[in-house]
């Protein structure tokens, strides 16, 4: 048992009072939630993956066209690390209250397939998936697992089976709009929701950082945890600044179990 604060042990009440009390309760969730599983975040210092590359430089459209090797020599490890992680607690949790019908629908910042891997059903990936790859040339579309082992592996760039040009990852580059299928889905689950919790999302990058405001001005209560601050924390009713890992299934267990 982890030994919380009493201050935050009263917040975790009070977050698990609000999902108990909620009808359709949506979780927004970034790159924070995944670091406990080992894949690095975007800016944090010394660690992130933009303080080693230039995003515009190494994750664009533009790279992936032009200069494929500079791109796929920038996407192999990361690609390396979502294949080998698996879901942490907070990942577990939320697929937890899904099963057990506290949670609608998930809204995920991330590509790495650890909320589908946890058991959770209602995932709308907003900066697309790696569970595909799509021809440059043809678009046909593949399941990534073939021919991305194989890249991870020996790094040998993947090919299309039918026309040989190179394969894409199905996610979102920049220069990219965001898939408007997912968009709709969220702005959607968003104007239905009572409740949403972001959780590990510094809510930096719109449009997917406006959401919660939407939420907010349509009368849903919000709960933050994240663990450093965000520009809603002073709107929230919760706002945990503590670790995912640990936070999501301490409200868990107090919604399932009292």
């Amino acid at each position: 048992m982890i030994p919380f604060s009493e201050k935050t042990q009263e917040n975790i009440q009070f977050a698990a009072d609000l999902f108990r009390q909620s009808k359709h309760a949506v979780i927004l969730t970034g790159a924070g939630l995944s670091t406990p599983s080992g894949i690095p975040d975007f800016r944090s210092t010394g660690t992130g993956l933009w303080s080693k590359d230039e995003p515009l430089e190494a994750a664009s459209l533009t790279t992936f066209r032009t200069r494929p090797e500079r791109f796929f020599s920038w996407f192999r490890p990361l690609a390396s690390q979502i294949y080998n992680a698996q879901p942490n607690p907070a990942h577990l949790a939320l697929a937890q209250m899904e099963a057990a019908g506290k949670i609608k629908s998930i809204i995920t910042q991330n590509i790495d397939m650890l909320h589908q891997k946890a058991g959770s059903k209602t995932v709308i990936e907003m900066h697309g998936t790696m569970q595909t790859l799509t021809c440059s040339q043809c678009y046909h579309q593949v399941q990534a697992k073939e021919y991305l082992a194989p890249f991870v592996d020996t790094g040998e760039l993947p090919k299309c089976p039918n026309c040989a040009q190179l394969l894409k990852p199905d996610v979102i580059l920049f220069g990219e709009q965001l898939p408007q299928a997912a968009m709709s889905k969220a702005q959607r689950e968003t104007r239905q929701c009572d409740l949403m919790l972001v959780a590990g999302s510094s809510l930096e990058v719109l449009p997917v950082a406006g959401l919660p405001m939407q939420a907010l001005d349509r009368g849903a209560h919000l709960i933050i945890v994240n663990n450093t601050q965000t520009y809603l924390n002073v709107r929230a009713d919760v706002a945990i600044l503590e670790d995912v890992a640990t936070i999501i299934p301490a409200i868990t267990e107090r919604v399932l179990h009292g």
